[in-house]
Formats: C-alpha cells, sequence, structure tokens
C-alpha cells in the first residue's frame, strides 16, 4: 500500500500552495481536491504539473468541489439535468487524465434531498457515469459518506450485486464513524471492491485527528484491508483544524507505515 496526503488537509491554502508545502516535506502521492472551475483549466493544470514532475510526486486521484451539488445536478428527480451534469463531470475526467490520475471520487445523493430515486436508478446513473469516465480510463469510485446513500452497507453490498462490473469504492474512516458505522465493517462490505482509502484517526471527543494521535484500531482495520487484496492509495484527509504545525502530517505518514 502507499501513504499519499490530500491537499484538502491544509484548505482553504490555495491548492498550488498546498501542493508546495506537501512536497517540501516529503510527500510524493497526492489526492487533489479542486476548489472551483479555473482549477480545471489546462494552463493551471500545466502548472502544477511543472511543480510535481521535477520531484517525481504523482497525482492518484482527484476530489471534485461539486460534490456537495450532486444530489441536485446527478441525482435529482429532473432527468435532463443529469445528463448536462454527464458532460459537467466530464471536466473532472478529463482533468484527471490531464494530469495522471486515475481516480475521481463522487459523494452521490444526500438522503436528505428530497427525491424519489430509487436504488436501482442511482446505479444506472453511476454506471452512465462510470462509462464516461473509462473513456478518460478514469475510475470513478463510490464514497461512504454520513447522511448519504452511501452510508448504509446494504446499499453498498446492493450496488455491487447490481452494477459488479461499474461499481468501486472509496472507504473514508471519518465519514463511517460520522454515519454510525464501523470503517472496518465498511471494507468488509466494500470487499475487492475497495479502490481507494481516505484515513484518519479519532478521539473520544473528536472524530477526525490525524493518525497516531487517537484509539482507533489501525492494526485490526488494516488486517481487514489486506483480506480484500487492496494494494492501492492511502491518502491522509483531516482538516487543517485537525492538528496544529504542519510537520505533523509527516509524523502521520510515518505512523502510518507501520500497518501498511
Amino acid at each position: 500500500m502507499n501513504i499519499g496526503i490530500s491537499t484538502g488537509c491544509l484548505y482553504p491554502m490555495l491548492t498550488e500552495d498546498c501542493l508546495q508545502v506537501l512536497c517540501e516535506l516529503g510527500f510524493r502521492s497526492f489526492e487533489i481536491f479542486f476548489n472551483t472551475f479555473s482549477e480545471l483549466e489546462t494552463p493551471y493544470l500545466d502548472k502544477l504539473l511543472a511543480m510535481l514532475n521535477p520531484c517525481g510526486a504523482k497525482v492518484k486521484s482527484i476530489h471534485p468541489f461539486t460534490s456537495g451539488f450532486e444530489s441536485f445536478l446527478l441525482f435529482s428527480n429532473y432527468e435532463r439535468r443529469f445528463w448536462d451534469g454527464v458532460r459537467m463531470y466530464e471536466m473532472y475526467f478529463r482533468t484527471a487524465n490531464y494530469i495522471g490520475a486515475e481516480k475521481v471520487v463522487l459523494h452521490g445523493l444526500n438522503t436528505t434531498y428530497t427525491s424519489s430515486m430509487t436504488d436501482s436508478e442511482y446505479f444506472r446513473r453511476f454506471r452512465i457515469l462510470q462509462e464516461t469516465a473509462a473513456r478518460y480510463n478514469v475510475q470513478l469510485l463510490q464514497e461512504n459518506v454520513n447522511l448519504f446513500c452511501s452510508n448504509s452497507i446494504p446499499f453498498i453490498e446492493k450496488m455491487i450485486a447490481e452494477i459488479p462490473r461499474s461499481a468501486g469504492f472509496v472507504c473514508d474512516v471519518k465519514q463511517a464513524k460520522r454515519g454510525g458505522m464501523q470503517p472496518t465493517d465498511m471494507v468488509r462490505a466494500m470487499g475487492n471492491y475497495l479502490k481507494h482509502i481516505h484515513i484518519n484517526d479519532f478521539s473520544a471527543d473528536n472524530q477526525c485527528v490525524l493518525p497516531g494521535k487517537g484509539c482507533f484500531d489501525f492494526q485490526e482495520f488494516f488486517d481487514a484491508v489486506k483480506r480484500t487484496g487492496f494494494d492501492g492509495d492511502v491518502m491522509i484527509e483531516v482538516y487543517r483544524s485537525s492538528f496544529d504545525k504542519i510537520q505533523e502530517l509527516i509524523h502521520a505518514q510515518q505512523f502510518l507505515q507501520q500497518f501498511c
């Protein structure tokens, strides 16, 4: 397994500045959380590549800043908006391909959003999005997210059963914890469809701290991960409020290496 980091850890620092700081710390694998449309334009992407290539750094995945709109854009009752949304998300697939990233993260449908969407219709739309992503040699991955359909283990299992050729998942530890799920149980449900991990730690009073700063049983978690056959990227993903000094991020990476 490869330990990387999300630029979201340093938000709201500008994305290029995040990458610069993290490269200087020694990180070489990244998930880029793009924060606005201009960051998807070729001149900006060339600027990022000019920073990453000299030190051998790679972007493994990208996270859309429009995740909060996916319920309305992709999973509403208005079919035409979905097709426009597919064209919009092509921007992310094209961006991922351009910078060498293989994965794009999807949140999906928020359960608090008014929609009559059936699970089967959700899976049909995900499959269409996945097929679009595949044209750019990119894989769209469903993340488990609190208050979203994907917070449910039965939903994950049903997705695998209904669209086995298109399903693929990100396991997010903090989101599982917030949703009342054991992260290890979520890993077991995803099985060999687990393709990416967002990792953090949690304590009695904080559900998002840096790995090694809380009480999460990483040994149990990574034992379960290894049983799925997973050998991909484990991205440290916390908030800027989750730590004091930026150098603590390196300590988190070093802590995780003993399990991976």
